[in-house]
């Protein structure tokens, strides 16, 4: 093996905290054992990295155990999503539209 190291990044946020690890890596690594190596799941014991979805740069990537990094890529792990984004604009939308109904019968 080569003594030239990567430079890669882990990040994870919640809405009360978030932490980014610098580390270096061999080439060839892959992001789910950067992430490992990270010991991210020290900061954020919650984290199930065999269930987290992650990316990078804002990216989703399918299968994040066989994706090789390169120098300077920022792997992101994502938060579950407590409520579908689609639910949440159903009812947005049923709100509004009740709000209108409300309006429109008032007059």
């Amino acid at each position: 093996m080569s003594d030239e190291r990567i430079r890669v990044e882990v990040a994870y946020a919640r809405p009360d905290k978030q932490k980014i690890v610098e580390l270096y890596v061999e080439p060839g690594t892959t992001m789910d054992q950067a992430a490992r190596a990270s010991a991210i799941r020290e900061h954020f014991p919650e984290i199930d990295l065999d269930q987290a979805d992650m990316g990078i740069f804002g990216q989703l990537e399918k299968n994040p155990a066989e994706r090789v990094l390169r120098a300077g890529e920022r792997v992101e792990i994502y938060r579950p999503l407590k409520i579908d984004p689609k639910e949440v604009r159903r009812a947005r939308a049923k709100e509004k539209s009740s709000k209108s109904q409300a309006e429109s019968s008032k007059k």
